[in-house]
């Protein structure tokens, strides 16, 4: 998922102006086989997200003169929506650096929930897999590895072999099993998902096959749009087949339950009283909500979880889908909402059309446009159940990517459900 301002900033376009305000100092304690070398920085770095590690790695070599390996964002001060401040993190260098640095205090304590490519153990684990398998595949590395990402939720490098790129990725244990993702998927339109290379036998390390072109945020052409009506034509054809997937189940019907467990933790979630009673106002109309979704007759299937344009590549033909991460069992118009916070209204607008005639070609009778109206409270409840668990599961020093989520994500659904239409006003 997108970090929280480009979630919520109302359009990519706003986060892409935000982002050229907040850019990012950082600071990088070195390791070696566990022992201490020093701290680089601070030092300004050009982009300015927390997980772009890229330009961070790429510092620390240029000063050290041995590759190094970002491992985890340790610390921020200042900054907000996953960017900006200074950011303090810890890298691993490949080889004994030269020179003497700056020592570090008593950062790099340990966490039980850190990520396995959080570790130097890890990630070096990781790299072997990924090298041993591609060679294997007859497809071995002719290069260094590229690090592209790091962060909570997954690991993203770039590996160079003769045939082009291919993508070792790394995810956390509460994310799907992409592989089976994209294999559900495939299965129903190939050239709808990247290449499978190679995937470990618990689906947390993923090889994947360059997909070219570029992600289509904003959508500027048209051509791109297909993706809407390709990923209905598979989720119809998969329907019967949701159930057998092993997927987390996030449909209505279980969304009610998951909601109310979320709402004990009160104390978690730093609602204001009002916004509690307006909470749990809510909690009472799921029922009736989950209801009048499934009299819109859209059958429950599997959901990509995050189906916003960024998650989407073009290459000027067709378009590819990517980051399989959140993929549910769920009401399809929860896929169908997710590109909305992304796009103006005019786009947005012609992506509802096509995803509504789509649906309505797949099952005739159907109602998809009241469907998209009744979805939208559930959809933010979900992202907050979702959130919670990345909070529930991940190691205290990335909380800072994710807190205050489940929150926001409550208000948008209290909103959603006031348009809605409902007779049922919400309390408060």
């Amino acid at each position: 998922m997108r970090n929280s301002l480009a979630r919520r900033s109302g359009g990519f376009e706003t986060a892409r102006m935000a982002e050229a305000v907040l850019r990012r100092t950082v600071r990088v304690l070195v390791t070696w086989r566990g022992e201490r070398i020093g701290v680089l920085g601070p030092f300004p770095v050009e982009s300015g997200w927390w997980h772009d590690v890229a330009p961070v790695a790429a510092s620390a070599e240029a000063v050290l003169g041995v590759p190094v390996l970002v491992l985890r964002l340790v610390s921020v001060a200042g900054g907000e929506g996953g960017r900006g401040g200074l950011a303090t993190y810890h890298a691993e260098a490949t080889a004994r650096p030269k020179g003497e640095l700056a020592a570090f205090g008593d950062e790099l304590g340990k966490d039980p929930l850190r990520s396995d490519w959080a570790t130097a153990e890890g990630l070096r684990a990781a790299l072997d897999w990924a090298d041993d398998a591609l060679r294997a595949s007859g497809r071995p590395a002719t290069g260094p590895v590229e690090q592209v990402k790091s962060w909570n939720l997954s690991g993203l490098y770039r590996i160079p072999t003769a045939k082009g790129p291919a993508w070792l990725k790394t995810t956390p244990s509460f994310g799907a099993a992409e592989a089976r993702v994209i294999d559900l998927f495939g299965s129903m339109d190939p050239q709808l998902v990247p290449v499978v290379l190679a995937a470990d036998g618990v689906g947390r390390r993923l090889l994947l096959d360059h997909v070219p072109g570029e992600d289509c945020w904003g959508l500027p052409d048209d051509s791109m749009l297909s993706a809407i009506e390709r990923l209905v034509a598979a989720q119809a054809a998969l329907a019967g087949r949701a159930a057998a997937s092993g997927l987390d189940d996030r449909t209505p019907g279980r969304l009610v339950s998951m909601y109310r467990e979320l709402l004990l933790r009160t104390d978690e979630l730093g609602l204001t009283s009002a916004e509690l009673a307006q909470a749990e106002h809510l909690s009472n109309e799921l029922p009736y909500l989950a209801i009048e979704l499934a009299a819109c007759g859209l059958p429950e299937t599997v959901l990509h979880g995050d189906f916003h344009p960024g998650n989407w590549r073009f290459d000027g033909w067709c378009s590819v889908l990517v980051d399989f991460s959140d993929a549910c069992l769920g009401n399809p118009a929860f896929d169908g909402l997710r590109p909305r916070a992304f796009l103006s209204e005019e786009r947005w607008a012609q992506v509802r059309e096509r995803w509504i005639a789509a649906w309505s070609a797949h099952v005739p009778g159907s109602d998809p446009a009241r469907a998209l109206e009744v979805a939208g409270p559930l959809m933010h409840l979900a992202y907050a159940v979702r959130y919670q668990t990345f909070l529930d599961n991940i190691e205290a020093g990335e909380r800072i990517y994710h807190e205050g989520d489940p929150a926001a994500e409550l208000r948008r659904a209290i909103a959603s459900y006031r348009a809605v239409g409902s007779q049922r006003a919400i309390g408060g």
